[in-house]
């Protein structure tokens, strides 16, 4: 199922979660909103209620509408067209200044899109300045990726870059530590993580490319108590942007 073409320069947001925090963060973008026709609950009543506060119109269309603009049956019975280009940064942006507290997430061969909103969703808790992702044999933000990241995909960049090699050396020539999340490194509980900081992390099984595992400063495994050898890629973000601001919330009350 596709969406229509005659949405050009739009693309489908569908969900609660991530059609609320559009109309929060930008409103301005949404260039048409469709709910169920046959919803009659608070939370509709509520989404109506801002949408219209944000002077947007609604529309009232039945299921299989819905089902359409979203290319998906997912759409909890909410769907914004928005416009497809979000504000560009570009890693240079990421990486002006000099800032301390830098922290980002370099996602290494990762195709999933729920596993790409969940990341967002980490990034944007735990204060992540951007998701960093290789233009080949990756998956791009999408509307699957902006659901599953529940309006993080609206608050968090994510930067794509032609050559992942050459990002990361751009990051260390800029002071920023590229730790690598995977086996066989030092433990997490033991690794020094103030400072700037990347988390460049693999597929869940697949784990780092070696050229991309050769390209970090320092290899950092989670420890696993269990019988698991590897952790899902989003989980393991979680994991390792706790850790890191915990760390740092923990050197600044020293």
């Amino acid at each position: 199922m596709s969406a229509p073409s005659t949405h050009a320069g739009l693309r489908p947001l569908y969900g609660f979660h991530a059609v609320t925090a559009r109309l929060r963060h930008a409103p301005s973008s949404i260039r048409a909103l469709y709910v169920a026709s046959d919803r009659r609950d608070g939370r509709l009543r509520e989404l109506v209620a801002r949408a219209t506060a944000a002077r947007l119109a609604t529309h009232a269309v039945d299921e299989r509408r819905l089902a359409e603009l979203a290319a998906s049956s997912r759409h909890q019975g909410v769907v914004a067209l928005v416009d497809a280009a979000l504000p560009h940064v570009t890693l240079d942006d990421l990486l002006e200044g000099d800032d301390a507290a830098r922290l980002l997430v370099v996602l290494d061969g990762v195709t999933d899109p729920h596993n790409l909103g969940a990341c967002l969703r980490n990034a944007d808790a735990f204060g992540a300045q951007a998701v960093v992702v290789p233009k080949d044999r990756a998956v791009g933000v999408n509307a699957t990726v902006a659901k599953a990241a529940s309006g993080a995909a609206d608050t968090v960049p994510v930067v794509t870059v032609t050559n992942l090699a050459r990002a990361l050396k751009a990051m260390q020539d800029a002071g920023v530590w590229v730790l690598g999340a995977d086996a066989g490194g030092e433990s997490l509980f033991d690794a020094d993580l103030t400072g700037p900081i990347a988390w460049v992390l693999g597929a869940e099984g697949a784990g780092l490319r070696r050229l991309t595992r050769e390209g970090c400063d320092r290899i950092v495994g989670i420890p696993l108590a269990g019988s698991v050898e590897s952790l899902n890629v989003s989980v393991a973000t979680g994991i390792c942007l706790y850790a890191t601001q915990r760390a740092r919330a923990a050197a600044a009350a020293r």
